[in-house]
């Protein structure tokens, strides 16, 4: 079976300190992976050297059998690559729709045309409403985004990444900051995501995340400690020593 997403012996360093040190994960299509680990693990790091925002100094990275790693974030998003970020990286000031609109426009050869307003767009208009309606979000469509909750704008960052029809979906703590109603509503669209899509996520709330995932890497300075099941991650006595302290 080819995988969604091989990582062999990434490396990479700031100054001579490493951050990630021969990091290896085999996601297989469809898997709901759960990334998890304490402050400065370097799971965030990992993220932007998958998705591209930074370059590694060593290693391989393939998404679906084909090597990504000497390619932009750009094309790794042309490869079928999505992400979210753990700080909201959206624009306030316009709609929701607008917002979604300028996601489907990073996949859409309708980018290069510079001249044409974003305004008479109406196919990625109508394709970005349909998105926000299947999150539920649809009645706010044409709502600037500084005037919804901050619950709602987690889930406007997963309808954009969404919107680009990806088949690697990473998510970067999708739950952070959230009331419990909050949390509640995107675990339910989470697991909704088809499993054509897989899933690899950042999250520290254990008790919501664990319910979403299939398996399991704990990372601690940069490197895979133990990795498996929810249950044998769980249990297992680094676990225990390194993230739930006990």
């Amino acid at each position: 079976m080819t995988l969604a997403l091989e990582v062999q012996g990434l490396c990479k360093s700031f100054g001579g300190l490493p951050v990630t040190s021969e990091v290896s994960l085999a996601v297989e299509p469809g898997e709901r992976r759960l990334i998890i680990g304490p402050n400065g693990a370097g799971k965030t790091t990992l993220f932007n050297l998958i998705a591209g925002d930074l370059t590694a100094d060593a290693g391989s990275i393939k998404l679906f059998g084909s090597e990504v790693i000497h390619l932009r974030t750009d094309q790794r998003a042309q490869q079928g690559m999505a992400r979210t970020f753990q700080i909201i990286t959206l624009f306030p000031k316009d709609t929701l729709a607008h917002n979604v609109v300028l996601s489907l426009l990073g996949r859409s050869p309708a980018r290069w045309n510079a001249l044409k307003p974003q305004s008479s767009r109406r196919d990625l208009y109508e394709q970005a409403r349909e998105v926000l309606a299947r999150i539920g979000l649809g009645d706010l469509a044409d709502r600037p985004l500084s005037q919804v909750s901050y619950g709602e704008k987690r889930r406007v960052e997963i309808a954009m990444a969404l919107a680009q029809q990806p088949r690697l979906l990473l998510l970067d703590e999708p739950l952070a900051g959230l009331s419990m109603e909050e949390r509640k509503t995107v675990q339910a669209l989470l697991a909704d995501i088809p499993r054509d899509i897989t899933l690899v996520m950042i999250e520290h709330d254990m008790d919501t995340s664990l319910a979403l995932a299939e398996r399991i890497t704990l990372l601690h300075y940069g490197k895979v400690i133990v990795e498996g099941t929810r249950a044998e991650v769980v249990a297992h006595p680094r676990t225990q020593e390194i993230y739930l302290g006990t």
